[in-house]
């Protein structure tokens, strides 16, 4: 399979943008997404300070997206369309959602939607329609949204995303087909 890794951070970061200190935002100050607490945690630094979020280095975030959602959310085996429609969710709604949302578009239920993508999950993606599942899971994302209680703040935004990334996804599936 190919390193789509790039593509799919490319489209994350246009997502996420520069930097921002929304107070409305539980995660407080981001840049690129990545939120002084996950970089704290990164750093093993508790003392830095907003500075630090503002002027972090590319390869810090990508080394963040790469260890702490891509490589947690499996991407890098799931069909093409499919690991950026999981990865980019897990940035927003962490890698465990995400991944319970996948198994739920794969079909899964009760103590099969663990949030853990292995050899299951995987086989389940890989033997799957990927347009079909790319718009289930699209769908499962979007209800999730309208669950959270920053919806009335954030919601429109939140499913502009998705449905940027469904659209992304789609063609990247598309082309991994051949079609």
């Amino acid at each position: 399979m190919a390193d789509t890794f790039p593509k799919c951070l490319a489209f994350t970061l246009t997502q996420e943008g520069g930097f921002v200190d929304n107070p409305e935002d539980p995660g407080g100050a981001t840049n690129f997404g990545i939120t002084l607490g996950t970089l704290r945690g990164w750093l093993g630094d508790d003392a830095l300070g907003v500075e630090a979020i503002k002027d972090i280095p590319q390869s810090t975030v990508d080394a963040i997206y790469r260890a702490d959602y891509w490589n947690r959310v499996m991407a890098e085996s799931l069909p093409a369309g499919l690991d950026l429609m999981v990865f980019d969710h897990g940035v927003n709604a962490g890698p465990a959602v995400s991944a319970r949302l996948l198994q739920q578009s794969l079909g899964f239920t009760g103590a099969a939607v663990d949030g853990a993508i292995g050899p299951v999950t995987q086989k389940a993606a890989d033997v799957a329609d990927p347009l079909a599942t790319i718009a289930q899971l699209a769908a499962l994302q979007s209800a999730y949204y309208h669950g959270l209680r920053g919806y009335d703040v954030f919601g429109r935004g939140w499913l502009a995303r998705v449905e940027r990334r469904k659209e992304t996804a789609m063609a990247m599936a598309e082309t991994a087909s051949g079609t």
